[in-house]
């Protein structure tokens, strides 16, 4: 027979599992809201690359882009970055395990080729992740993946771009979370530096009206680093939304699981009182009889 104090943990539970589901309520739906913001940040900054894009492919067309020292391929290449993009926060699923997983698959591959590799991480968790394995981060980036700001992805160009000039490195790889969906994200590995020269083929050079100052050279020479960094913009901006998609699935999944626990547990509470009912009133009816009896 269920007793009193049984009946009052199973409604202790149920309230607690009630709060958490409101907690992962109101989570899934900041999540939901902050898609969207991230969506449309990707969105606008698009134009700012392709127009970059565009106006070193009309100027390549007419200068020699292939002596720029951030698309100079070395002949050996011995030492390579992986520069990996996770997140500060947790509760989002397997995304920071997905894109860790790619990254190890990246330096593993690097270090079985004889190459030396250098690890740049971005997000808490990745820090995390690779400080409990033993592996020294070379430098990383915390507060950036929730709203990741251009500045920021300056900030991760530019140290990179200047050990790559400075021959300190060899490769830059970008690993980072793709937004395809709300419920599809796939982890991807994208080949920073160098740069190709084949990504600027194939541009109409700029017509002869315009006048350029400073020069065609340099601007060029200014303009590809720029290009370099809304490359990383970009990839912060998709696992940024990744992130929150991923956030989002999480939090619904871990409601519907709350609502089936307390449901669950609603049932064997109402299973005991009826218990405890049913013992009551048999106690009253079998009292009655012996009193009954006895006259």
């Amino acid at each position: 027979m269920a007793g009193s104090g049984q009946i009052r943990q199973l409604r202790r539970r149920i309230k607690s599992v009630r709060s958490t589901q409101k907690i992962t309520r109101a989570m899934e739906m900041i999540a939901a809201s902050r898609i969207v913001k991230a969506q449309r940040r990707v969105r606008e900054a698009r134009p700012y690359a392709e127009q970059i894009h565009l106006i070193i492919k009309g100027l390549a067309a007419s200068s020699d882009v292939a002596n720029h020292p951030l698309l100079h391929v070395r002949e050996e290449t011995r030492t390579v970055a992986v520069v990996v993009l996770t997140s500060d926060r947790g509760l989002a699923g397997a995304y920071n395990a997905n894109i860790l997983k790619l990254a190890e698959r990246t330096i593993r591959d690097e270090e079985s080729a004889g190459r030396s590799v250098d690890v740049y991480v971005v997000g808490r968790k990745g820090k995390g992740y690779f400080a409990y394995r033993g592996r020294q981060s070379v430098r990383t980036w915390e507060g950036v993946t929730d709203e990741p700001a251009l500045e920021d992805a300056a900030g991760i160009g530019e140290t990179v771009m200047e050990r790559y000039v400075a021959g300190e490195l060899d490769k830059v790889w970008l690993v980072y979370t793709d937004f395809k969906s709300s419920l599809t994200q796939v982890p991807v590995r994208m080949e920073l530096l160098p740069v190709k020269p084949e990504e600027f083929g194939g541009g109409d050079e700029i017509a002869p009206e315009f006048l350029f100052i400073p020069d065609r050279d340099t601007i060029l020479d200014r303009l590809i680093p720029r290009y370099v960094e809304a490359k990383v913009f970009h990839g912060l901006l998709e696992s940024s939304a990744s992130e929150h998609a991923a956030r989002q699935r999480a939090m619904k999944s871990a409601t519907d699981n709350a609502n089936d626990v307390a449901s669950s547990m609603s049932q064997v509470m109402n299973q005991a009182r009826q218990d405890q009912i049913t013992t009551e009133i048999s106690e009253i009816v079998g009292g009655a009889e012996a009193l009954s009896q006895g006259r």
